[in-house]
């Protein structure tokens, strides 16, 4: 229940304020707007002001299904105007009031997430340190000498400036929205402080051969995997492998075979690649709560096949929560920042939509109403911060989508405007009939893919 509310909230919120911008500059260039709807379908509520702005007339409603909304405003191509509404109709208009009018909604929404970043940054967000796990074996990182529980105090290119690190996610979100160095022989340099806090250095990671995926240059790209957790020991499977050799919840690992166990990414990869061994015992030095010195458990993980060949098991929860510190901004830094972040999602999210239709990105990544409301129910459950955060970024998206030249979009109709304006009449009836067939079926495959996406991450087909 608490997932559906959030979904419902948080898209009547980025609906109603996408429509509110049409609407709102639609007033305000003396357009008349007949109607401002929220969803389709049946209508659920409908209501009137008793005391309408000047020449206006406008019903608001809610209607059953709530993936969308309009405005409907008074339009000579819907049907014939009275002369006396003429001056209040939408394409008498000047050319710059029709095309303010269609941009007002993305830009609402855009607004909407800088204003939604800046209470985030006001507020303020508890987020994981910055402190790195061991990272991936023969990665960048490795190669850099990156060492477990070394804390990031800053990063960037070697031919840039390096910007301060706050937090795990700001470190990943740094990686994320920067663009790989024209510079051949640049680096990503991480400024590091050692576990104990007193020496601090300085290391470059080379680019790796293979350019990501998704094209985009994530932590786990250069090798890192995470911040740092300790290896403790969470909830154990009754009956399992870890409460069978006398583990329990709450043990810290040092050691296993005498190799040291620095982290819980350590533990997780160690008893993973147990699997690939020939079956044998472990010993595991294991640090016990109230009890002097360290304990020599003997511990057989058991082996399971995967399709990425076979790996060890202990049947038990691997980590505890890793240290969090509080991210807060004063008000006028917290507003650049809202700019800032803004911009950089509205750049990443084109730059993505880009290699998609190239071809150097999977269309996997589009995501439908399915993912949304999970996502919706997950930050509601984490507190306000995540869920302002949530909601920023699909406003973003929401803003940016809209804005693609498809017919049907916002987009299209500024490209129809762009026509006019370069050769001075708007495109014939049989060519915005024909042109906004095209734009529904290409939003409605759109759809497809979404929602199949959604399907396939609750349903995989089994090989």
């Amino acid at each position: 229940m608490t997932t559906l509310l959030a979904f419902l909230a948080a898209l009547t919120l980025l609906i109603a304020v996408h429509e509110y911008g049409h609407y709102r500059v639609a007033v305000a260039c003396g357009v008349r707007v007949l109607r401002f709807s929220i969803g389709f379908g049946p209508v659920l509520w409908r209501w009137k002001p008793s005391r309408p702005r000047p020449h206006q007339d406008t019903e608001f409603v809610l209607c059953a299904i709530p993936l969308g909304g309009y405005v409907r405003m008074l339009d000579d191509a819907e049907g014939p105007v009275a002369e006396q509404d003429q001056p209040f109709e939408y394409q008498r208009k000047p050319l710059a009031y029709r095309a303010a009018i269609v941009l007002a909604g993305p830009m609402a929404n855009l607004l909407l997430a800088v204003a939604l970043y800046a209470v985030m940054h006001w507020i303020g967000e508890w987020q994981p340190r910055a402190v790195l796990s061991t990272p991936m074996p023969a990665s960048a990182a490795e190669q850099a000498d990156v060492r477990s529980a070394d804390r990031v105090l800053r990063s960037g290119w070697s031919n840039g400036p390096l910007q301060e690190v706050q937090s795990w996610q700001d470190l990943r979100w740094q990686m994320m929205q920067s663009q790989p160095s024209r510079d051949e022989d640049a680096q990503w340099v991480l400024e590091l402080q050692s576990r104990d806090g007193q020496a601090v250095r300085e290391v470059r990671m080379a680019v790796p051969a293979t350019a990501p995926e998704d094209g985009v240059m994530t932590p786990e790209w250069w090798g890192l995997r995470g911040p740092w957790m300790a290896p403790v020991l969470g909830e154990l499977v009754p009956g399992g492998v870890a409460q069978q050799a006398g583990l329990r919840k709450g043990d810290t690992v040092v050691r296993i075979q005498s190799r040291p166990v620095p982290d819980a990414v350590a533990l997780r990869a160690s008893v993973r690649a147990s699997g690939a061994e020939a079956s044998a015992a472990q010993v595991w030095e294991v640090a016990r709560r109230g009890q002097p010195g360290l304990l020599l458990i003997e511990v057989q993980p058991r082996r399971v096949e995967t399709d990425a060949g076979p790996i060890g098991r202990i049947d038990a929860m691997v980590g505890e929560p890793p240290a969090q510190v509080l991210v807060q901004f004063g008000p006028w830094d917290g507003f650049i920042r809202a700019v800032e972040r803004t911009v950089d999602v509205a750049s990443m999210t084109v730059r993505t939509l880009g290699r998609m239709v190239i071809g150097q990105a999977s269309w996997q990544q589009v995501t439908g109403p399915i993912t949304m409301a999970e996502y919706a129910g997950k930050s509601a459950a984490l507190g306000l911060t995540a869920f302002l955060g949530f909601l920023a970024l699909i406003s973003v998206s929401l803003g940016v989508l809209n804005l693609l030249p498809i017919p049907v979009l916002d987009g299209g109709h500024l490209m129809y405007h762009l026509w006019e304006a370069i050769t001075g009449r708007r495109p014939s009836g049989g060519w915005l009939d024909g042109l906004n067939r095209l734009g529904l079926v290409l939003v409605l495959l759109l759809m497809v893919v979404a929602l199949r996406n959604d399907l396939m991450r609750w349903w995989p087909l089994q090989p």
